[in-house]
C-alpha cells in the first residue's frame, strides 16, 4: 500500500519542476514549489530556479504524477 503524497498546502498546490540545460538532455527534476494556481507556480519556478540558463523548464501539479513503483 502507497503512502498518501502531499499535494497541497494552506499556500496553494505542489508544483514539480522539471528542467534541462541543453535541448539534447533528458529533463531532471530540480525541485518543486507552492502556488495558488498554475500562472504564479510559472512565475515562483523560474525565479527559484534561474541560476542555470535552462534549454527547457516545466512545471506539473503533483496531483498529475503517477507514480509506477513506490520505494519502501
Amino acid at each position: 500500500m502507497s503512502a498518501k503524497r502531499l499535494t497541497r498546502s494552506p499556500a496553494g498546490e505542489i508544483y514539480e519542476v522539471f528542467a534541462k540545460i541543453k535541448p539534447e538532455d533528458r529533463l531532471h527534476h530540480i525541485g518543486n514549489v507552492i502556488a495558488p494556481d498554475a500562472d504564479l507556480a510559472r512565475v515562483y519556478a523560474f525565479t527559484t530556479y534561474q541560476e542555470w540558463a535552462w534549454a527547457q523548464m516545466l512545471i506539473a501539479p503533483r496531483r498529475a504524477i503517477v507514480r509506477l513503483i513506490e520505494a519502501a
